[in-house]
């Protein structure tokens, strides 16, 4: 009898224990909160192209026609254009009757992301309105 009351007492102690041990986990939580960094810079992976870049299968996942001489963008797999009008970019199966492009005069361009807009600083500066056109100038056929 002596012997049981001591268990009890031992089994209740360690069901106490484990009940206030699970309490007071569950009520304890840290937050740490910062403010959001205002534009994330582009992160390149090393070793690969700019997402801008011609990939080559690297990581390309969308296949554009950029014309320089427009600033517009073609996606064949989903006939889109993208175009900028009006301070904001454009998504069309048609441009307006105002644009006109060289179907000659584009780059291709492999990129992993659906929206090529967001890389159209980089590629206007790699791709200028017109230096197409100088470099087939300068090739000959007879080379």
């Amino acid at each position: 009898m002596y012997k049981a009351a001591f268990w009890r007492k031992r089994f209740l102690a360690i069901i106490l224990s484990l009940s206030l041990f699970f309490i007071g986990c569950q009520g304890t939580r840290f937050v740490i909160e910062s403010e959001p960094s205002p534009e994330p810079s582009p992160v390149y992976k090393k070793g690969g192209p700019p997402p801008w870049a011609p990939a080559h299968g690297y990581r390309a996942k969308h296949k554009y026609h950029y014309y320089p001489s427009s600033r517009v963008y073609y996606e064949k797999e989903r006939g889109t254009y993208f175009y900028y009008k009006d301070g904001e970019w454009r998504v069309s199966v048609s441009l307006p009757s105002y644009i006109r492009i060289d179907v000659h005069d584009y780059v291709t361009l492999e990129m992993d992301s659906d929206k090529p807009y967001d890389y159209d600083h980089e590629v206007v500066k790699r791709y200028p309105p017109g230096q197409l056109k100088k470099k087939k100038k300068g090739k000959s056929k007879w080379k």
